[in-house]
């Protein structure tokens, strides 16, 4: 789940170091009994489709006709909601990856809340924690509570299990990671029912979006998923792939399982590996697969309609500023530290992606992120007294009117 700053999860997991590093041995060695899979090969990439669900999803890095599409259909429902017209703004959120600091995002959202002006998202986007902040936040105020559940009573047995050293050894030609996410699984049917699945889809059909982001490892491709699209396509196993995809934007490789994606390609049926967005970027807005300008002006064109601002509001839920730290000479300590240090310089460059992004676009940037001087202790990743402060200190800063940056960190604007 894209974990925070220093990768405090992998505390309770470091048999996960012992583990990978006999299991480079073993595959050094060719000696493994890996696992059978029926994976989707290269050539039938841009074929893959969810079987019965084509246009939910499209790859990051091209562009997409589903996705443009999608984006002009939700002009022309906004106008139908609406009687003809456009609200006066277009917002756009973006909810970064971060593991428990999610708590962070979960608190500005509640807090502007509070504060009496939070805008009502034309689009929301989220990876890794912020993917499964989401939901709530493309809801609006009425799910806050629910929000600020699971973000301040879960812990860490609340989204993985990790065996016992013993087993790791015995087990690792047979295993795919170190710890199993069955319990976000049944976390994630417990808070995203299928009432929730069902009011995203009433407002999908408004001409609002959501969209997540996972990386499938196989392709080493961001994939975009419609996410409102599934709500409102009726399928049967809708609901069950919603959290499917929300499961798979949070599992870090090797830390936690791989979410298996069935699709089918060619005829045939195949598996394709779904890891943690963070993998491939740490936020997003609709990368290369949308074309903004084109769809707004075709619609506005076609239906005589005057163009309108939009603002983009961004949640990195992790610092921005380096944060000093004696690590140890232990490899579990020098691992970790350089895990997360890669984590956040690329959440660092993600932010300077999108302002260029939003500078193409005309659209208004705004940025939040953890204050430089938070740091309590924290004992694992999804400390609950940790997540406690954090989402205090994050619903106040925003009841109070948060001060948004108007640049990616460290750059400012020739005078």
């Amino acid at each position: 789940m894209s974990t925070a700053s220093g990768k405090e999860f992998l505390r309770p997991v470091r048999p996960l170091l012992l583990a990978c590093l006999a299991l480079l041995l073993l595959l050094a060695q060719g000696c493994m009994a890996l696992k059978v899979r029926q994976a989707l090969p290269e050539n039938l990439l841009d074929q893959a489709q969810v079987a019965d669900l084509p246009g939910i999803r499209a790859w990051g890095d091209v562009a997409s006709k589903s996705l443009q599409q999608s984006a002009i259909e939700s002009i022309r429902q906004e106008m139908a909601a609406n009687h003809g017209k456009l609200e006066p703004e277009a917002n756009f959120l973006a909810l970064s990856g971060g593991g428990g600091d999610g708590a962070f995002g979960a608190g500005i959202l509640c807090g502007w809340t509070e504060a009496g002006n939070r805008p009502r998202f034309k689009l929301v986007t989220g990876i890794s924690t912020g993917a499964l902040i989401a939901p709530f936040a493309f809801l609006g105020p009425k799910y806050d509570a629910r929000l600020k559940e699971a973000y301040t009573t879960i812990s860490d047995k609340d989204i993985y299990t990790v065996p016992s050293v013993v087993k790791l050894v015995i087990n690792l030609g047979r295993i795919e990671a170190a710890a199993s996410t069955k319990p976000l699984a049944e976390l994630l049917e417990r808070l995203i029912d299928d009432q929730m699945i069902q009011e995203i889809a009433v407002e999908h059909r408004k001409g609002r979006r959501l969209l997540v982001g996972t990386t499938q490892l196989d392709a080493q491709r961001q994939v975009i998923w419609n996410m409102g699209a599934i709500a409102a396509s009726g399928h049967p196993d809708a609901p069950k792939l919603f959290r499917q995809i929300l499961r798979a934007s949070a599992s870090i490789p090797v830390a936690f399982n791989p979410v298996y994606i069935k699709v089918r390609a060619g005829g045939r049926e195949y598996d394709e590996m779904h890891v943690d967005g963070g993998v491939r970027a740490e936020v997003m807005l609709y990368e290369t697969a949308l074309d903004l300008f084109t769809a707004r002006k075709k619609v506005l064109q076609a239906e005589h309609v005057h163009d309108r601002p939009r603002k983009l509001y961004i949640i990195r839920n992790a610092q921005v500023s380096p944060e000093f730290k004696t690590i140890k000479p232990h490899i579990a300590d020098i691992g970790t530290r350089a895990i997360g240090s890669l984590t956040k310089y690329q959440g660092v460059g993600d932010l300077y992606r999108i302002y260029v992004l939003a500078q193409r676009d005309g659209i208004d940037y705004n940025l939040a992120y953890i204050p430089v001087d938070f740091h309590p202790q924290r004992t694992s990743e999804f400390d609950t007294k940790y997540m406690n402060e954090e989402f205090n200190l994050a619903f106040n800063l925003a009841r109070s009117g948060y001060k948004w940056s108007k640049y990616p960190p460290g750059f400012s604007p020739s005078p």
